[in-house]
């Protein structure tokens, strides 16, 4: 016999091993319905994961593990995605292990948008690291800040040099890891910014592969207008040579009730024509931002706070509580309004405007203002259409977001998306309305922005991938936040492993922090 025979008969034999006899694998989920990511039907399939990865998807039979889990009856599907979190702040405190996010699913959260956040990432990073997080985190360079860091509150264009240390300022997050730059251009200091100094920036972004994530100029009439401010996202994108997301798009308050088809037509042709956009969007018909930032127009706030207390106190007392009061009424009046924080008052929270006017006998605009001049507080702005909702919900560019801040209970009465929007959704627009179908709405959290922002490895169930995934129940997943007890856990998620640890482990919160600092990977 030749030894090519020999070696041909022990290669049959490596092949021919019992999987029992192979080393045993970390976690096995066993029995599940996997949802891989892509919008596919769910199919019938075991799942195999060693350090960290998924490293077998199929029939495995016989099969050893540290652990193995029954998943028979429930979905298994990639970890979630939020591509707009403000839970960097509790991150950094006492909520690292993130178990309001957890509870939703969400095993990865894209911080500092808005165009808000530090210009130092690197410490932010280290920060965070040096207690240990719960979910993976992604880092936007913010708009807003850069610009807060170079012409402070000021209402005008920088000069060349200016601009230079701008530029430097994004260059050095993006090299630090970001993946894009975000802006709030909504916000003051942002809303001061040309469309060509985003775009000067936005470039810079693009060159490291980011994404451009904007809280647009104007969700309704208070400037622009919220038709012309998703065109600028477009035009941004297109000049700036990457993609573009609206951010969490609405049509905001009465008076724009159903321009979410102009907004996604608008999207639908520039993609047509090669721009790459997107939006992001959470699943309520409220909004939640601060006092200031709702109802003050952005003249009155150049310079900052001290020069708006001067104005306000001074000569353009009356211009500004007209403004407020129209501001008030775009967003669909008082009644519609909920003090969400107020530290000067903890008592005025979860109350609308309507109610605390009622009780001072007041009208709302002079509340208001008797508020700004005790310090600023958050909103609950009632003030979207469910039809527009759900036709922007049933895009195929349109991921999953909270928006949220990740606050502990007792903090205020918070928008309730922060502990409920990705439940909320699977919840009430899958199972109840049946506005998008499961493996969509799946798709839309996972691999969706996994391809968008560049996360190879994530946000699909494959051999190789992460092991960032959630086993839940469809039939009972849901959001238990309300506005009134906004602080309150989702419910159906049996199993969240985030980089293959069980951070949830038979519905219960594990404590475990083995979340990790992403960066995009493209190619």
């Amino acid at each position: 016999m030749t030894r090519a025979f020999f070696v041909l008969i022990a290669i049959a034999g490596l092949l021919a091993t019992p999987l029992a006899q192979q080393p045993p694998y970390d976690i096995l989920i066993t029995n599940g319905r996997v949802l891989d990511g892509s919008g596919n039907p769910w199919f019938a399939a075991d799942i195999a994961i060693s350090a960290g990865r998924i490293v077998a998807v199929g029939r495995i039979d016989g099969a050893k593990a540290t652990r193995i889990i029954d998943a028979a009856g429930l979905v298994v599907a990639p970890g979630f995605i939020d591509v707009h979190s403000h839970a960097a702040e509790g991150l950094g405190g006492a909520l690292n292990t993130a178990v309001p996010l957890l509870a939703q699913g969400i095993t990865t959260v894209f911080i500092n948008p808005d165009g808000g956040g530090p210009t130092d990432l690197t410490s932010q990073r280290t920060a965070l690291e040096a207690r240990g997080v719960g979910v993976n985190v992604a880092q936007f360079v913010p708009h807003g800040s850069v610009r807060g860091a170079v012409l402070g509150m000021a209402d005008r264009a920088p000069a060349a040099d200016e601009l230079a240390r701008m530029t430097a300022l994004v260059r050095t997050g993006m090299e630090a890891g970001g993946v894009g730059l975000s802006s709030g251009l909504y916000y003051a200091p942002g809303s001061y910014a040309t469309t060509e100094e985003v775009i000067a920036l936005a470039k810079v972004a693009g060159e490291f592969g980011g994404v451009y994530s904007s809280h647009i100029r104007d969700e309704a009439d208070f400037s622009i207008g919220v038709v012309a401010s998703v065109q600028e996202v477009i035009r941004i994108a297109d000049e700036a040579h990457l993609p573009g997301v609206v951010s969490h798009m609405k049509a905001l308050g009465p008076a724009q009730w159903g321009l979410s088809v102009a907004l996604t037509t608008r999207v639908e042709q520039a993609r047509a024509r090669g721009v790459q956009v997107y939006a992001d969007q959470y699943p309520y018909d409220a909004s939640g931002t601060g006092l200031s930032a709702a109802l003050v127009p952005r003249w009155a706030q150049v310079g900052g706070p001290d020069e708006f207390a001067r104005r306000l106190a001074g000569a353009d007392r009356e211009r500004i509580k007209a403004a407020i009061a129209e501001n008030i009424s775009r967003r669909g009046g008082p009644d519609t309004l909920v003090i969400s924080g107020y530290a000067p008052d903890h008592a005025l929270e979860g109350k609308s405007l309507a109610a605390v006017a009622a009780e001072r006998s007041v009208a709302a605009v002079d509340l208001v203002v008797a508020l700004l001049e005790r310090g600023d507080g958050g909103l609950v702005s009632f003030n979207m259409s469910e039809r527009d909702i759900a036709h922007i919900m049933r895009q195929r560019w349109t991921m999953t977001c909270t928006d949220g801040d990740l606050t502990a209970p007792g903090q205020g009465k918070p928008h309730p998306r922060g502990y409920g929007a990705f439940a909320r959704k699977l919840g009430v627009y899958v199972r109840e309305r049946d506005v998008v179908a499961l493996a969509d709405a799946v798709r839309s959290m996972t691999s969706l922005p996994a391809q968008v922002f560049g996360l190879k490895d994530r946000g699909v169930i494959r051999c190789g991938a992460r092991a960032d995934l959630v086993i839940f129940d469809p039939a009972s997943v849901q959001d238990t936040a309300t506005y009134a007890s906004p602080q309150q856990l989702a419910e159906g998620m049996r199993f969240v492993l985030v980089n293959g640890v069980a951070t949830i482990a038979v519905g219960k919160a594990t404590g475990a922090t083995p979340g990790r600092f992403l960066k995009p990977e493209r190619q």
